[in-house]
């Protein structure tokens, strides 16, 4: 399985692995290209920290934009590309976003932190692509499944339950009924997310 990752993007990735680092494309860009459709942007993931990845870069232009987090964006050609520190999220404190998160240099543990399994996804030219939770089987399917248990994932994040929504109409999929369920569940959680961010998923 081939995908086209842009010229900016591939020069990224083969830098950070010339120098001794893993680096994919990971999330939406993957699933966009497996379902045929143009990704609006690429996101770059690599087991380099933040600080590594700027002395790698120290060349180019590089914008801390998410440094706390793990993520620098490095403009080539006029392009933004936000890289990120593989990680592990800390405690959600807020239903929102970790108060803390720590590096790993495992791939896996990046990927088994995010949302729903169409999401889950890397690749690079030299591996291929990276499936661990069985993405690529729901995309064939047409339904949105949680990374592990739904009712966690909206925990950590109570605005992925209008996400799971919002993937079911864009894509025309369905959504798993233990997803549903947990979105029952956590429902009145909603009203902690600020009506800004609400009003984008909706647009969306």
């Amino acid at each position: 399985m081939k995908i086209n990752i842009p010229k900016g993007a591939r020069r990224i990735i083969e830098i950070l692995r010339k120098e001794g680092y893993e680096a994919v494309i990971v999330g939406g860009c993957v699933r966009d290209s497996l379902l045929g459709l143009k990704p609006g942007d690429y996101d770059i993931a690599t087991s380099a920290t933040p600080n590594e990845i700027i002395s790698v870069f120290k060349g180019f232009t590089v914008v801390p934009t998410g440094i706390k987090h793990g993520t620098v964006t490095i403009v080539i050609n006029g392009t933004n590309y936000e890289v990120t520190t593989y990680r592990i999220d800390g405690n959600y404190v807020d239903g929102r976003r970790p108060n803390n998160v720590s590096f790993t240099p495992s791939l896996y543990e990046d990927l088994k932190r995010r949302d729903f399994t169409i999401n889950a996804f890397a690749y690079n030219d030299e591996i291929g692509l990276i499936d661990y939770y069985d993405g690529v089987s729901d995309l064939a399917n047409k339904i949105i499944r949680c990374v592990g248990d739904p009712v966690e994932r909206f925990s950590e994040d109570y605005l992925r339950m209008l996400r799971a929504y919002r993937f079911a109409a864009v894509l025309g999929f369905s959504i798993d009924e233990n997803v549903k369920s947990a979105i029952k569940a956590k429902k009145h959680h909603i009203t902690l997310i600020s009506a800004e961010r609400i009003r984008m998923e909706v647009d969306k």
